[in-house]
């Protein structure tokens, strides 16, 4: 069994390396770029912004396909003022910088791999691509604990899930949710091996320090965790109380540190008006403002809704155990929190990390049900 293991993990391995090459050759530069480099430049020369800016675009320029250089600066049909203004004015750049700038785990990553010699815009999708490679090896790492007697359908769905436009396309651009999606499936992995506490604040510390949005996240599952466990042993359990006070301290000095604007500046910037100057125009809308965006939206996000109430509805079908209900409904109920604070209905990516959360407990249910299921670190 140990022989055909390996010998599924190497054409595993050799089908993520192929797709990770082929990535790397498709590549794309996009809007998310400047802002990356920009971070990292400004902490190489925090007091000098118009070399920041000049620096950003000049190495971006160098490496990108004009048509996609065009795209970013703003100039292809039909324009986008917002994009020539950042490109050309060193306020309104530095302005946008905080968006990207509280990504802070994400963005000393790239700057570990710029020191390590690659180039600023290579470092951004680079960052990727080794993303996207490990993110592989650990999901065929979640279907040998859920799946131990099978080493075909871990194959199988490992390389089905590698393929899939979203995992393909997140790492091919200059983003951190492919980065971010590693930890979640090592969160995972600590949720289906029952990690200790403390271990799995580690994962958590590490998912807020790399995108400190997943803050309900985080909060819930310690939420859930401290309840349930009371509910099984009528004992609380203080350390889960003192962990959510630790990541929402960690959340709030992130914030001030990066000077960011805020919640009601994102949505503004985001779905109403991309303004120039942050400093400009304050973001007022209000509630039918909000819900007008937010009822546009949510007509569109069908295959995200579909998707999850099925891999709930499986969930339940093959599991009665509370703890495995409980994380499905604790994931799904992440899915609709994320989107009442950003309904990007037409970008998955944003979601795509939570529909895969779901998909792994369908498999521990699963696994369970039909396999003989039994928790175990691979030896």
């Amino acid at each position: 069994m140990k022989i055909k293991w390996r010998l599924s993990f190497l054409i595993v391995l050799i089908i993520v390396s192929g797709l990770s090459f082929w990535n790397y050759t498709n590549r794309i530069f996009d809007w998310d770029m400047p802002g990356y480099i920009g971070c990292l430049y400004t902490s190489k020369y925090p007091n000098d912004q118009d070399k920041v800016r000049i620096l950003t675009y000049n190495e971006i320029r160098k490496e990108a396909p004009e048509p996609e250089y065009k795209d970013i600066l703003g100039i292809l049909n039909p324009p986008d003022k917002a994009r020539q203004v950042f490109a050309g004015n060193t306020k309104a750049f530095s302005e946008q910088l905080p968006y990207f700038q509280i990504k802070v785990g994400y963005n000393f990553a790239v700057s570990a791999l710029y020191t390590a010699g690659l180039t600023p815009p290579d470092s951004v999708l680079m960052l990727s691509i080794i993303s996207y490679f490990i993110s592989g090896l650990l999901f065929f790492y979640i279907l040998k604990i859920t799946f131990p007697e099978n080493y075909f359908l871990a194959g199988v769905i490992t390389v089905g899930i590698i393929i899939l436009p979203p995992m393909t396309y997140m790492s091919r651009i200059s983003t951190p949710d492919i980065f971010i999606f590693q930890f979640l499936l090592v969160f995972m992995i600590g949720l289906l091996q029952k990690w200790e506490p403390w271990l799995m604040f580690l994962v958590l510390f590490a998912i807020i320090f790399i995108r400190p949005d997943y803050i309900p996240l985080t909060l819930s599952y310690l939420a859930v965790k401290g309840l349930y466990e009371y509910y099984k042993n009528k004992k609380l359990n203080f350390s889960f109380a003192v962990q959510g006070f630790i990541l929402l301290v960690l959340y709030i000095i992130i914030i001030k540190i990066c000077h960011y604007p805020g919640w009601k500046h994102l949505f503004y910037d985001t779905f109403i008006h991309r303004r120039h100057f942050i400093s400009g125009p304050p973001p007022d809308f209000g509630a039918k403002e909000y819900f007008e965006v937010f009822f546009s939206k949510i007509i569109y996000f069908k295959k995200v809704t579909l998707t999850s109430l099925l891999l709930v509805g499986l969930t339940f079908w093959c599991s009665k155990d509370p703890w495995i209900r409980i994380c499905s409904l604790l994931i799904f109920t992440n899915i609709y929190i994320k989107f009442i604070f950003f309904p990007h209905s037409s970008g998955l990516r944003f979601f795509f990390g939570f529909i895969m959360m779901l998909f792994v407990v369908f498999l521990w249910a699963a696994g369970k049900k039909y396999n003989s299921f039994r928790l175990r670190k691979i030896a």
